[in-house]
């Protein structure tokens, strides 16, 4: 089952709580099982899904919850969310982009902006949601390190082919460096539309296994926007090698 719940930052820091939790602890006002997709739409001044998170936990009491008291804004709310039972949400992706704003959503067949928990019915919505948070990178796609090696570079603790699809990264990348290919200069939008838009790869110059377990990426020196095909002709050796974007960029001019 999937649903849409919202958040309210002016009550409750979630984007600095996803950030350095491992899971977030939402007050469970529906009939939620494990394994559930659960988006998150963002009310003002963001008005639009922000997260996608899945159910891992529920019914959880008050004092089995994670302490997230400094997350709160509103130290009253805090105290008053402090009974009933919990559901503990784990973060899938974060994307921010204007794909998913309300006025978007509702070209989707949304029809309002959720206040309490919506489940989300129609196939539409459904197939929108998980593209614009999925677009990016596939599971296992251009893999360096083996998906059961453990990272601690963000705050919270994650693997590695987890980290590489993140979304807070390429996002920063992306407004740094725009969404055209840096070794091709493809757009999508150019190329396809509306259903381009905001689609491009993120390539990590430095291979992931060539770096170390602590570590913790700089989005302006360790990323580069790159469409697909030049993404995985950047994930393919020549001589035991990869080549660096000036290399494949040479090479693909000269054709």
């Amino acid at each position: 089952m999937e649903w849409m719940i919202s958040a309210n930052s002016k009550m409750y820091n979630f984007i600095s709580a996803f950030d350095e939790l491992s899971h977030v602890d939402w007050r469970q006002n529906a009939n939620y099982q494990v394994g559930d997709i659960i988006y998150i739409y963002a009310t003002k001044p963001y008005k639009r899904v922000m997260f996608k998170t899945e159910v891992k936990q529920v019914n959880l009491s008050p004092n089995e919850v994670i302490d997230d008291k400094k997350y709160w804004v509103n130290i009253d709310e805090y105290d008053k969310s402090l009974e009933g039972k919990y559901t503990r949400l784990k973060l899938l992706d974060y994307v921010n982009s204007e794909a998913l704003t309300l006025e978007r959503l509702r070209e989707q067949g949304l029809k309002w902006a959720p206040q309490g928990p919506v489940k989300i019915r129609g196939e539409q919505l459904s197939q929108y949601l998980a593209i614009n948070f999925n677009d990016y990178y596939s599971e296992g796609f251009f893999n360096d390190i083996d998906e059961d090696d453990i990272y601690e570079g963000h705050k919270r603790t994650v693997t590695v082919n987890k980290y590489e699809r993140s979304s807070i990264a390429r996002k920063n990348c992306v407004e740094k460096y725009g969404y055209n290919c840096a070794v091709c200069d493809m757009n999508f939008e150019d190329a396809y539309g509306d259903l381009g838009k905001s689609f491009i790869h993120v390539h990590h110059i430095v291979p992931l296994e060539q770096i170390g377990r602590e570590y913790k990426v700089d989005y302006e020196k360790d990323l580069i926007p790159v469409c697909p095909n030049c993404h995985a002709m950047l994930h393919r050796k020549i001589d035991a090698n990869y080549l660096s974007i000036a290399e494949l960029k040479k090479k693909f001019n000269k054709r």
